[in-house]
């Protein structure tokens, strides 16, 4: 392929080569689950088939056999969208799970359940035909935290890193700052140099005990290091029940003087450390160089100048297996590309698993900076695909034509008619649908940076459904979208099989249609799909939202 940087050829006895990829195959539970070199049904986790065959609504019973699939050029719409399933896709996340399961509960960017995630992905590609490489970056990887509470009561609490945290490990007592455990629970904890008056941060080990509210974490983390604090704990104020969890941000600007180590806690567990005679540990390891890769995978079209790029991050978050964030995704990708892989495209199809999208987009950023501007102007399009598969989900697409959302982004010419595409085949479906704000915070950010049209799907993450959306799309009011959102209860489990089969077959069409011709995008003619299908025009979004959803990273406290 074309791309520059460090791109380095894939083979297959380089991908069982990489450090603990092998040892992880052969940790898992069922290795045919994990190999998954040809799209054989059989050769699927018993667990992933009794899910997919629960919940596919008899469309596996009429699809073509698996064999059939493989061997066949699905060149119609008919054809791919009777070969993607359900079942399919969740052997991929069986797959992912059982992964993550034998590596410590993770496949986070920097471990070796990333590697084993790469490592999978490749061998699938490579044995449905496609041409493999791996795109090398610079990756600066941030070993877990730990906090320890050594008495009055001994545990260990779920915790996370401040971005600007200096490094080291203190053992000492917990001193609270003007903390307020009684509803309503106002705090300024920490917010001014007089909250640390009266207290004796004289020791050498002292630990700053500060509840979150009203000013920056980087300010409260300075007046503490400024009152001879060795470390900070910053717990969630439980003021109101999205202020209860484990709490992590970022201390800069305004703390970027801060060398001690400051981690995130929750309300409950900094009540458990404010209790007299309390005296804990954290560690904060120094991070260190791991250069990790995104897996691209290319499928040559009559028209190499015109490339159609698809991509979904493989990354999940340290805290747990990312099953549908991403496993969702990824899995879809890896279904579609063994369904196309003896397509003979019109224009060149590129597939694309990123790395380091939950340490802030790098996979995609440094690739799409590894392209000159000639190689740029080759990809017609990008089409992202994070979190499908939401189990309080709602169905929602990029709004590049801004009627749900004002872009706080560029919106590339041509971005609309990918949004009109999965608007009409939501409607095709009679799905009801709606927008998600085009706010490049996931891995489409670099390319419309660029200039390149993208669009893509979201079923939600963090954000509470509304009673509207309850009525419309099912589901609980209330409850967030993805209620184990970034949580270690991202498992198999966590997933709307709905959500994610309607999805998959939006990700195929998609890729179909543009695969033939992405005149309705850059311009460039090529040529209908075959056979007799009618596309309706879209039905229009249902108009139930008006905020933003994704993951956030404030320094306000």
């Amino acid at each position: 392929m074309s791309g520059t940087g460090h791109t380095v050829r894939r083979r297959h006895a380089l991908a069982l080569a990489l450090a603990g990829l092998l040892t992880a195959v052969l940790l898992l539970p069922t290795a045919g689950a994990v190999a998954a070199p040809q799209k054989a049904k059989s050769a699927q986790t018993a667990k992933a088939k009794g899910a997919a065959k629960a919940s596919a609504k008899g469309r596996t019973a009429t699809a073509p056999p698996a064999q059939a699939c493989n061997k066949r050029n699905n060149n119609t719409y008919q054809k791919v969208l009777g070969c993607v399933t359900l079942e399919g896709v969740r052997e991929h996340q069986a797959a992912f799970q059982a992964i993550a399961d034998a590596n410590g509960g993770t496949r986070a960017a920097g471990t070796p359940g990333y590697d084993a995630s790469v490592d999978y992905v490749v061998q699938t590609m490579e044995a449905a035909g496609w041409n493999v490489e791996l795109h090398e970056f610079p990756f600066t990887y941030v070993p877990p935290p730990t906090l320890q509470q050594l008495t009055p009561v001994s545990a260990t609490y779920e915790t996370g890193i401040f971005t600007g945290s200096g490094t080291g490990t203190v053992t000492g007592n917990v001193i609270p700052v003007d903390i307020n455990l009684v509803p309503p629970r106002a705090s300024t904890s920490g917010c001014e140099a007089a909250d640390f008056a009266g207290l004796n941060f004289s020791g050498p080990n002292d630990i700053a005990l500060i509840q979150r509210g009203t000013c920056d974490f980087g300010v409260k983390a300075q007046n503490a290091q400024n009152a001879g604090a060795e470390a900070v704990i910053i717990f969630n104020q439980g003021n109101d029940p999205t202020r209860e969890d484990l709490i992590i941000g970022t201390l800069l600007p305004t703390g970027a003087g801060v060398t001690i180590p400051v981690v995130g806690a929750s309300f409950a567990d900094g009540s458990a450390l404010a209790q007299p005679g309390s005296t804990a540990r954290i560690q904060v390891d120094p991070a260190e160089s791991r250069p990790q890769v995104n897996v691209i995978a290319e499928l040559p079209g009559k028209n190499d100048d015109n490339v159609v790029m698809a991509g979904a991050h493989l990354d999940s978050v340290q805290r747990g297996p990312g099953i549908n964030d991403n496993g969702s995704g990824s899995a879809a990708l890896l279904e579609v590309g063994q369904t196309l892989s003896k397509l003979k495209p019109e224009n060149t199809i590129r597939l694309a698993w990123w790395g380091a999208e939950e340490s802030g987009l790098i996979g995609s950023n440094q690739y799409v900076a590894s392209l000159s501007q000639e190689e740029l102007d080759r990809i017609a399009l990008y089409l992202n695909f994070d979190m499908i598969g939401s189990p309080n989900y709602i169905f929602m697409v990029y709004d590049s034509d801004e009627s749900g959302f004002t872009a706080p982004v560029p919106v590339p010419a041509g971005s609309t008619a990918i949004e009109d595409l999965f608007e009409s085949f939501y409607t095709l479906r009679n799905e009801p649908y709606d927008d998600a704000e085009f706010s490049g915070r996931s891995d489409y950010q670099a390319f419309i940076l660029n200039g390149i049209p993208s669009g893509g799907l979201f079923t939600g993450a963090e954000v509470p459904k509304t009673p509207l959306q309850a009525t419309i799309w099912g589901g609980v009011a209330g409850q967030q979208y993805d209620p184990c959102y970034h949580l270690a209860c991202d498992t198999y489990a966590n997933n709307s099989d709905h959500a994610l089969e309607v999805n998959s077959d939006a990700v195929a069409f998609a890729v179909l249609t543009y695969a033939y011709s992405t005149q309705t995008v850059n311009g460039v003619r090529g040529k209908r799909v075959p056979g007799n299908f009618s596309i309706p025009a879209p039905a229009g979004p249902e108009g139930t939202v008006g905020s933003g959803g994704g993951d956030e990273h404030d320094e306000e406290s």
